[in-house]
C-alpha cells in the first residue's frame, strides 16, 4: 500500500469512527430517555386517586428534553475537547505531563532520545517533530500526536528512554513515525475528541458526587444526580472503549510492522516489547487522562481488560510473535531490563568522526559510501518512495547528521544558533553582495546571532545541496523555542535576506515557505487548513502555475520548455479544462505561493496526480539533477507529501 492509499485509508477510518459515533450517541441517548422514564414516571404511576394507571414507554416531551440535554453535553464535550486540541500535538503531549526535550539538552537519555528522533525524521523526510518526556511515568510508553507532520510531536515516558537501548528505542520511535506518514494522528486527535464528548456524562458524574453542601444539615441533592449520571456515564464509557479498540488494534500490528521494516532490526522492537512485559509497571501510565488517549499509545497504558475486545492493544505475545517468531515466550528478567548505552551528543558507541566523509558540493557520494541518485534517478521511482522509509534512508540519515560539522550541529539545536544557521544559508556566494547583506544583518539582528552567522558562514557554504533540506528541518525545534517578538524579527530579516541579492532561488523559496507553514502557525495559534479540494477542476489554474514554473526551471529554449509542460499536463487535466502553459512572468514565486496554499487543502488522489505530474516535467529531459531532485521534496513537503532523500546503495 502506497503513502497516498494509506492516507485515504486513514480518511476511511474517521468515517466508520463517524458511524461508530453516532451509534454510540443514540445508545447512550436511549439510556438515559430510559432512566429518565423510570424516575418521572415511576413515580407518578399511582393517580391522585390511588389507582394504578399504566406505564407509558413512549413520552414525546421526556423523549425530546432527555435527547436535547444529552446531544448538548455530548457536543460541548466534544467541541471543547476538539479546541483544546487544535494546536496539534503539543497540546495533546502537555494535557499528558510531558516537558518539552530542550534541543540542546545536556542529559545523556534526552540527547539519545533526540538524536534517534533527527535521524528518523532526516531518513523520511518528515519535518523534525517536538519531543515531549513524561518525567512522572516509569511504564515504557510513547505516543505520537499531531494533526499534519507539521504540528506533529513524539512524546515518551521516562521509563523509556532510561530502560530501553538505542536500537529498542529506534524501534519504538519508527513505530510512532509510521503513526506519522500513514495519518493516524488526525485519526486519533479525531477521536480524543469524540470519546471525551461520549464520557461526559461520567465525568459530570463524578464531579457531582464529590460535591458537598456548604450546611451539614442540609441535604444535597447534588452527589445522589451524580451517582445517575454516572451509572448512565458508563454506557458511554463502554462504548468509548469499544471505538478505541476497533479503531487501534490492527493499525498498532501496521506501526510494529512499519517499524520492522524502517529499520531492518525485529529485535529492536521486540526487545522493547518483551522489556515492557519484563518489568514492573509495564507499559501503564499514571496519569488520569490515560483513558481518553489510550487508543493513541505504543502500549496499553490502562490496565488489562477481562475482554480483549475491549482492549486498545493486541496481546504483548501476539505483537512480539508477529515480528519475532522465534521468540522462545520468555520475557526477561526485570533485574537486568535496563538501558546500557545512554549517549552524549556523539554517542556513546558512535562512529569515530574520521569514518564519515565531510559533504561538499564536490564529493561524488552521500555519507558514508551512499550515493544521492538525484543526478540519474529514474521518475518512476519517486511516487513510490512518498511515506516508504527504509534502512538505507536511515542508515544516510545518521551518516549524514554525523558527518555535519560539530559547531553546525550545535547551533540547529540553539534557538539562536539556529537563527544564525539559516541566515548563513542565505548569503550570497559574491563576496560583494555578500559584504553588504552583513553589513546590513549587523544593523538588523542581535550581535550574537550575527557573530554567529559570520562564525557560520564558511562551513556552510561548504555544505552539499542535499545537506541544505535536512538541515533546515533540524533547526525546526530550536525555532519554535523563539519568543513571538522575536520570530517576528526573524522572519523579516528572512525576507529581507531572501530579497537581499534581487532574486529568489528556489532554495530560498521552499525555506520561506517551510517557514511559514511550520514555525508561523506556533506563534500565530493557527488551525492547520481542512481539506476542502475533492476534484480537481477547481486548481486547475493553480496546477498550470507550478508545472509552468518548473517547465521554466533551468529552460530557456521555448520548445523543450513546452515539451516538459505538456509531458506532465496529462496528470493533473481536469474534465473539460485544458492546462495552458504560463509565460514566466505568469508563474512568479508569489503565484507558486498561492497556488501550493490551495493544492495542499486537497485530497490525497489529487496531491498524487500532481506530484506525478511535477515529476515528469523535471524528468522530461531524461535527467533529475541533484537540484531538481530537492524542489521536489520540497514541494512534496510544502503538500504534506514527505518525500526520502533519493539514494542508492554506492
Amino acid at each position: 500500500m502506497d503513502f497516498f492509499a494509506r492516507q485515504d485509508q486513514a480518511r476511511r477510518n474517521t468515517k466508520l469512527l463517524v458511524f461508530y459515533f453516532v451509534v454510540a450517541v443514540v445508545l447512550i441517548i436511549a439510556a438515559v430517555y430510559f432512566a429518565s422514564l423510570l424516575i418521572f414516571q415511576g413515580t407518578s404511576t399511582y393517580r391522585h386517586q390511588g389507582e394504578l394507571s399504566s406505564f407509558a414507554l413512549w413520552n414525546p416531551k421526556l423523549f425530546l428534553i432527555a435527547a436535547g440535554g444529552t446531544l448538548a453535553i455530548i457536543t460541548c464535550g466534544s467541541l471543547f475537547k476538539t479546541a483544546q486540541l487544535s494546536s496539534g500535538g503539543s497540546a495533546v503531549s502537555e494535557s499528558l505531563g510531558g516537558r518539552l526535550v530542550n534541543s540542546n539538552t545536556r542529559d545523556p537519555h534526552e540527547r539519545k532520545l533526540l538524536n534517534v528522533v533527527e535521524e528518523m525524521a532526516i531518513a523520511s523526510g518528515v519535518p523534525t517533530p517536538q519531543v515531549y518526556v513524561m518525567d512522572h511515568e516509569q511504564g515504557i510508553n510513547a505516543f505520537a500526536a499531531g494533526h499534519t507532520p507539521n504540528d506533529a510531536a513524539i512524546s515518551v515516558t521516562r521509563g523509556c528512554i532510561a530502560t530501553l537501548k538505542r536500537d529498542e528505542l529506534q524501534g519504538v520511535i519508527g513505530h510512532e513515525f509510521s503513526h506519522i506518514l500513514n495519518g493516524d494522528m488526525r485519526l486519533n486527535l479525531r477521536l480524543m475528541g469524540i470519546i471525551f464528548g461520549i464520557v461526559c456524562l461520567a465525568v459530570i458524574g463524578r464531579i457531582l458526587l464529590s460535591s458537598r453542601s456548604g450546611n451539614s444539615k442540609e441535604k444535597n441533592p447534588l452527589p445522589l444526580l451524580g451517582i445517575v449520571l454516572l451509572i448512565l456515564g458508563w454506557v458511554g464509557v463502554f462504548f468509548a472503549q469499544l471505538i478505541q479498540a476497533a479503531v487501534s488494534r490492527q493499525r498498532e500490528f501496521l506501526a510494529d510492522a512499519s517499524a520492522v521494516q524502517f529499520t531492518r532490526n525485529p529485535d529492536g522492537l521486540s526487545g522493547a516489547l518483551q522489556k515492557i512485559g519484563a518489568v514492573h509497571e509495564g507499559s501503564r501510565l499514571e496519569t488520569e487522562h490515560a483513558q481518553e488517549a489510550s487508543h493513541m499509545f505504543f502500549g496499553n497504558a490502562l490496565k488489562s481488560s477481562a475482554f480483549s475486545a475491549m482492549a486498545t492493544h493486541p496481546p504483548l505475545a501476539e505483537r512480539i510473535r508477529a515480528i519475532d517468531p522465534n521468540w522462545d515466550g520468555k520475557f526477561p528478567d526485570a533485574a537486568v531490563a535496563e538501558a546500557e548505552d545512554p549517549e552524549t551528543d556523539l554517542g556513546k558507541k558512535a562512529r569515530p568522526r574520521s569514518a564519515f566523509p565531510p559533504i561538499s558540493p564536490g564529493f561524488p557520494n552521500g555519507a558514508g559510501g551512499l550515493a544521492t541518485a538525484a543526478t540519474a534517478i529514474q521518475a518512476t521511482s519517486v511516487l513510490p518512495s512518498l511515506g516508504n522509509l527504509t534502512p538505507l534512508h536511515l542508515r544516510y540519515a545518521v551518516e549524514l547528521r554525523e558527518s555535519l560539522p560539530e559547531n553546525v550541529r550545535a547551533a540547529a539545536r540553539d534557538a539562536k544558533g539556529a537563527r544564525a544557521l539559516l541566515y548563513a544559508l542565505l548569503l550570497s556566494e559574491d563576496e560583494s553582495i555578500r559584504a553588504s547583506q552583513l553589513a546590513e544583518l549587523a544593523r538588523r539582528a542581535d550581535p550574537a546571532i550575527y557573530e554567529q552567522t559570520v562564525a557560520l558562514g564558511p562551513e556552510v557554504a561548504l555544505l552539499a545541496q542535499r545537506a541544505r533540506l535536512p538541515l533546515v528541518n533540524l533547526t525546526l525545534p530550536a525555532l519554535r523555542q523563539m519568543r513571538a517578538d522575536e520570530f517576528q524579527k526573524f522572519s523579516d530579516t528572512l525576507a529581507w535576506l531572501i530579497e537581499s541579492d534581487e532574486q529568489i532561488v528556489l532554495f530560498e523559496f521552499v525555506l520561506q515557505k517551510i517557514i511559514q507553514r511550520q514555525i508561523a502557525p506556533h506563534f500565530t495559534r493557527a488551525r492547520p487548513a481542512a481539506t476542502q479540494y475533492y476534484t480537481l477542476k477547481p486548481l486547475a489554474p493553480d496546477c498550470a502555475v507550478l508545472l509552468s514554473a518548473l517547465a521554466h526551471t533551468g529552460q530557456t529554449d521555448p520548445a523543450e520548455i513546452a515539451k516538459a509542460f505538456e509531458s506532465g499536463s496529462p496528470y493533473v487535466r481536469a474534465a473539460g479544462v485544458s492546462l495552458i502553459l504560463l509565460s514566466r512572468d505568469e508563474c512568479g514565486l508569489t503565484e507558486i505561493n498561492h497556488s501550493l496554499d490551495r493544492l495542499a487543502q486537497a485530497v490525497p488522489q489529487i496531491k498524487k496526480n500532481l506530484l506525478e505530474a511535477c515529476v515528469s516535467v523535471v524528468g522530461a529531459d531524461g535527467v533529475i539533477q541533484e537540484s531538481e531532485a530537492e524542489l521536489l521534496r520540497g514541494i512534496a513537503e510544502t503538500l504534506d507529501c514527505p518525500m526520502p532523500p533519493f539514494l542508492t546503495a554506492a
